[in-house]
């Protein structure tokens, strides 16, 4: 067992655990004093919890000490994007305005790793009310990349990619509208899952767009992000990831990547790729499907949320949405003034794209493609108007999505894969497989 406990994954913790080399006390201890050694630059937390924390490990240790554990997430220690509730803590989505909201019961999504025996270390930073990619955040500070001093770890779920990078958590939950889970994973260099839309409950999470709106975990490796995934969907693993999910499988590729503008980097890593699942046996086919217009249906997508978004947060502060930052109040008033023509060509556009969904995939089992079309940039440069060009498909189309790092000399690339809606379990097989994807 490595000497770091901060280090271990879901199943080196289980089996730590099982044979008795550490135990939840000691892991979450490793962990809160890392954050506290860490976060004081990085702004990955909004708040740290620690004496729940600690709670919690006492209680986990001891079902492990009378050999009764939950599963394989007992003692594994989380934490969630500061928009999802948890009762009795405050949960701000990033805002002045709600700096003291307390919630009276736990979201969903909480609900079902806590009763599976996670440890929540606390809640994270996150672009103000999930509206942006940056996580350049005026109330509760700058959250830092870890891999690139002053670089952006990617929005709206930031602090979570961050957190997930820097080994303060082992897994986090995020939110993602535009690509707000796999954007923050891509530039951190780790694994993010979305779940199609619908498929999990959205009560208790502060919303953005719930046209749009997925919520799904960040992880280190393919096999964390589907133990956390499994337990938010309710569903078991198969006993073993197996290399053989990739012969056969009929993988879609969509010659619009090529209308967006990939660094060299991401067009290397896309490219890599493909062979290397060639290799293992997939099958690829270019698809035609001119439904879908990257730069356009990311208009669309914007412009949703910023309406939607509106809708919410004018209902819940008044019309002069106090407690939020000017910035954040253009937008919304933006989506608010939106002529019902504007919204309703953007409210077809998006309804013509999803219900084409079949279409898209017909004949193949993923679609697959670039996260995003460049890496991490300082946050001193403008944000890249197509970062979410690619990312947004998912949430358009509401189908389930899995982005993975790929190996790249320098920031990290990210390349994600698209399952139709409803077979999210797919893509937890082909996480667990990815893990193995670049071994020598």
């Amino acid at each position: 067992m490595h000497p770091d406990l901060t280090l271990l994954g879901c199943e080196a913790l289980h089996q730590a655990y099982q044979a008795g080399l550490t135990d939840p006390l000691a892991v979450t201890r490793a962990h809160l004093e890392r954050i506290a050694q860490r976060d004081p630059h990085l702004h990955a937390f909004i708040h740290v919890c620690g004496p729940l924390a600690m709670q919690q490990a006492q209680a986990s240790a001891q079902r492990w000490a009378q050999k009764t554990p939950l599963g394989l997430l007992d003692g594994v220690v989380v934490a969630l994007k500061d928009n999802i509730d948890v009762q009795g803590m405050a949960c701000t989505a990033g805002t002045a305005a709600f700096a003291h909201r307390m919630p009276g019961q736990h979201a969903q999504v909480y609900q079902r790793l806590a009763q599976a025996g996670a440890v929540l270390l606390g809640k994270l930073n996150m672009h103000e009310a999930a509206l942006g990619a940056t996580t350049d955040n005026p109330f509760y500070g700058r959250c830092i990349n870890p891999l690139r001093e002053g670089h952006t770890p990617g929005g709206s779920s930031g602090g979570s990619a961050a957190a997930v990078a820097d080994h303060l958590c082992v897994g986090a939950l995020g939110t993602d509208t535009m690509g707000s889970v796999r954007i923050p994973a891509a530039y951190c260099g780790v694994y993010g899952f979305i779940t199609s839309h619908g498929r999990l409950a959205m009560d208790g999470i502060v919303p953005l767009s719930p046209s749009l709106d997925a919520v799904g975990p960040l992880a280190r490796s393919g096999a964390d992000l589907a133990v956390l995934a499994a337990c938010l969907l309710g569903t078991q693993l198969t006993s073993a990831p197996q290399a053989s999910v990739w012969q056969g499988l009929r993988i879609g590729l969509l010659p619009q990547v090529a209308e967006v503008d990939l660094a060299p980097a991401v067009q290397h890593a896309w490219q890599a790729l493909q062979q290397q699942l060639a290799l293992r046996g997939a099958v690829f086919q270019t698809l035609h499907w001119p439904e879908w217009q990257p730069a356009n249906h990311r208009v669309h997508a914007l412009l949703m949320s910023e309406w939607e978004g509106a809708a919410y947060w004018q209902g819940a502060l008044g019309p002069e949405l106090a407690g939020l930052s000017p910035g954040l109040q253009k937008m919304l008033r933006y989506g608010a003034n939106l002529s019902p023509d504007k919204r309703l060509r953007s409210q077809q556009a998006i309804a013509r794209l999803r219900a084409s969904a079949p279409q898209a995939f017909a004949g193949v089992d993923v679609l697959l493609l670039p996260t995003t079309p460049h890496t991490s940039f300082a946050h001193t440069e403008a944000a890249p108007v197509s970062q979410a060009d690619l990312a947004c498909l998912a949430n358009l189309l509401g189908a389930p999505a899995l982005s993975f790092p790929c190996p790249s000399g320098g920031l990290p690339v990210s390349c994600q894969m698209l399952a139709p809606p409803g077979q999210d379990e797919r893509l937890l097989a082909l996480a667990r497989a990815l893990d193995t994807m670049w071994a020598a």
